[in-house]
């Protein structure tokens, strides 16, 4: 019997969405970003379905050092991107020996860089702040801050170049216009390889497609724009999350469910309680009405998520029974949707599951 709450991850779709990735943007090479345990898809899984002999990925976005050691250690040779960049001089010995790429988006790394004995350069991406105000150097800093980078002898040359948009996931908004703009007038005669979008800019502001793109989302079926649907873009869910009914009982009208009585039944029915809560990642905040699927019915969520449980409103007339498997998002489920009834995003839905939900890779 299968565990559950389990989290299904198709390899065959994670290989058919880095394909249409590469239709979208056919001049670009494609740099996977896989932090965050794979968007909590698994890291390794991930890495190594679209690390096939045909079509793979050219590289991988990671956001810590330690998830790139596991990519090392887990046998991926591709190239490796640090996006938050090293936080620590100790770390750039590591970068060296897993050759391990970094940007440097902080004068504090580039004084690192300046001051460490290293057996060989680092292959970095100097980070513009084009409008995102997180991370990256002013349009005033930037220059200087190339040629420190360029004047380094542990910085290997050429300089790669990249930025980062704030609005690319609204398709009307302006913003992104300007900092691509920006972006390619700062560094129009600079050597180096350049990239600027991620998801959102991959698939909605093709002007962005440089060198490289930097899908994120998009890798796992899921469109980056609140309404939108991956299946819009041809693009096939990678996560199913999956539980099962432990049990099936009648509730009468005028009867509650749940901590709190919170809901109340204004007839009589028959509730499923699911094996999933907040303790395997599904949102406590999950209000009444979130669907889920058994057995091809979209059913309504009631009363409180809990920890370990959810209750579901089979219906008067539902047929379900204990056993009965339950899609809390997936191929007939959008993530999208879910994450709509819930007021917040598919990124956070799939990148919060806990170590209780099983993560397997089929086909």
């Amino acid at each position: 019997m299968k565990p559950f709450p389990r989290a299904e991850v198709s390899r065959q779709a994670l290989q058919h969405n880095l394909q249409r990735i590469k239709q979208i943007a056919p001049n670009s090479k494609i740099m996977a970003v896989v932090k965050a345990n794979g968007y909590g898809h698994g890291l390794l899984n991930v890495a190594h379905s679209v690390c096939c002999e045909q079509g793979q990925a050219d590289g991988f976005g990671l956001a810590r050092l330690e998830e790139a050691l596991q990519m090392r250690g887990g046998g991926v040779s591709a190239r490796l991107l640090l996006l938050e960049g090293f936080f620590r001089q100790a770390d750039l010995p590591l970068l060296i020996e897993h050759d391990i790429e970094t940007v440097v988006h902080h004068e504090s790394q580039l004084e690192m860089l300046e001051t460490v004995e290293l057996s060989e350069p680092v292959t970095v991406w100097l980070k513009l702040d084009s409008g995102m105000h997180r991370l990256g150097f002013s349009l005033a800093d930037f220059q200087q801050m190339y040629q420190r980078l360029l004047a380094c002898p542990n910085v290997q040359k050429p300089v790669h170049l990249m930025t980062h948009f704030a609005c690319a996931d609204e398709p009307n908004n302006a913003m992104t216009t300007r900092q691509i703009e920006a972006f390619n007038n700062l560094v129009a005669d600079l050597e180096g390889d350049k990239t600027l979008a991620n998801s959102a800019g991959t698939l909605f502001w093709p002007t962005s497609q440089a060198d490289w793109v930097r899908p994120g989302i998009a890798l796992y079926g899921v469109s980056p724009v609140i309404g939108d649907r991956g299946y819009k873009h041809y693009l096939v869910p990678a996560m199913e999350l999956m539980s099962r009914l432990i049990a099936v009982r009648e509730l009468k009208q005028g009867e509650s469910v749940g901590y709190g009585a919170h809901w109340v039944s204004s007839r009589d029915t028959r509730l499923g309680v699911v094996a999933i809560g907040y303790g395997d990642g599904y949102p406590r905040n999950a209000p009444e009405g979130t669907p889920v699927m058994i057995n091809g019915r979209r059913l309504p969520i009631v009363g409180r998520v809990s920890m370990d449980m959810l209750t579901v409103d089979l219906g008067p007339d539902g047929l379900e029974q204990v056993g009965d498997d339950v899609q809390l998002w997936g191929k007939e489920l959008a993530v999208e949707e879910v994450a709509e009834h819930i007021g917040t995003i598919a990124y956070e839905l799939v990148t919060k599951l806990t170590p209780r939900v099983a993560v397997e890779l089929l086909d």
